[in-house]
């Protein structure tokens, strides 16, 4: 941590004051010792291990309470460069965007396998798609937020913050822009996941879930139509044999029962979509209401 800290840019041009803050995970490595002894400004110390998640939640809630326009947010393990974070707020301070992520060009990083390389693409699109965010590098944790953007913030997840954040703050059209990055090789390996199997795992989950909290309607409509559609064919299937078969739909019962079933299970579908739907606008008033809180501070 304390190479990172001594990386950290001391004056940026449009910014009056920078300020540092920890967020101390429940950590054994003397965290606390080395930013105090480094002149951090501000720590934040959990007295047990929270998870990447819940620590990037708590320096939200911190930053925003110490009245911060712009809040950076950054890895201790040396992996991001201080010197690109001029790059980062530049289009904050420009007001061009509300969040900026930095993109590592990932296929530039050697000591990235060609299978990280390979899902960090995949799960990069599909992200892109899901949140109408323009961001080559979803995983990135080194990003940018003006005090608005930072204002709406909700993190449920416990996993990462980083996808989950992309497709809230792109559903609720904040501008989001990329700006490339270098990187340093990591000093330690990462401990949010367990290889590379439990990360993609772990980043599939909470795609999915994050997409069906913020688009309910359009998941449960799709996933109808996957029993719809089957349900319907079969039952087309049983009105034919019933009417142009000399036996009739004898021995065709199975496929009227089964069709039955299918079209009760999407319409079904239909309606926790619209339940889902209706408890989202729910979210969102909460929502509003916190952000009208934090605004009072």
């Amino acid at each position: 941590m304390q190479t990172m800290l001594e990386d950290l840019p001391k004056k940026i041009d449009g910014i009056d004051t920078i300020e540092t803050l920890i967020i101390d995970d429940g950590s054994t490595d003397k965290t606390v010792e080395v930013a105090r002894k480094n002149g951090v400004n501000h720590i934040v110390s959990f007295k047990n291990n929270k998870g990447l998640a819940r620590a990037f939640a708590a320096g939200i809630e911190k930053s925003l309470d110490l009245g911060a326009d712009v809040i950076v947010n950054t890895d201790a393990d040396n992996q991001y460069r201080g010197e690109d974070i001029p790059k980062l707020v530049r289009p904050i301070l420009q007001n061009k965007a509300d969040i900026v992520v930095g993109d590592r060009q990932t296929d530039t990083i050697g000591h990235f396998s060609w299978i990280k390389k390979t899902f960090q693409k995949i799960g990069s699109a599909s992200v892109r798609r899901l949140s109408n965010a323009d961001v080559p590098d979803a995983v990135s944790g080194f990003r940018a937020y003006s005090r608005e953007a930072a204002m709406s913030i909700n993190v449920l997840t416990e996993f990462s913050y980083t996808v989950e954040n992309l497709i809230q703050l792109g559903t609720d059209k904040f501008r989001i822009e990329s700006v490339p990055i270098k990187t340093n090789r990591t000093l330690r390996k990462s401990r949010l996941h367990r290889g590379t199997a439990h990360f993609i795992g772990s980043q599939l989950r909470t795609i999915i879930r994050s997409y069906a909290m913020y688009k309910a309607l359009k998941v449960f409509t799709f996933v109808g139509l996957l029993f719809l559609l089957p349900g319907l064919l079969l039952g087309l299937r049983f009105l034919y044999f019933f009417i142009f078969t000399p036996g009739g739909a004898v021995g065709h019962i199975q496929s009227l029962i089964l069709a039955a079933i299918l079209i009760i299970i999407s319409f079904i579908l239909f309606m926790l979509g619209i339940i889902a739907d209706l408890i989202s606008d729910n979210r969102k008033l909460i929502e509003k209401l916190i952000v009208f809180h934090r605004k009072q501070r």
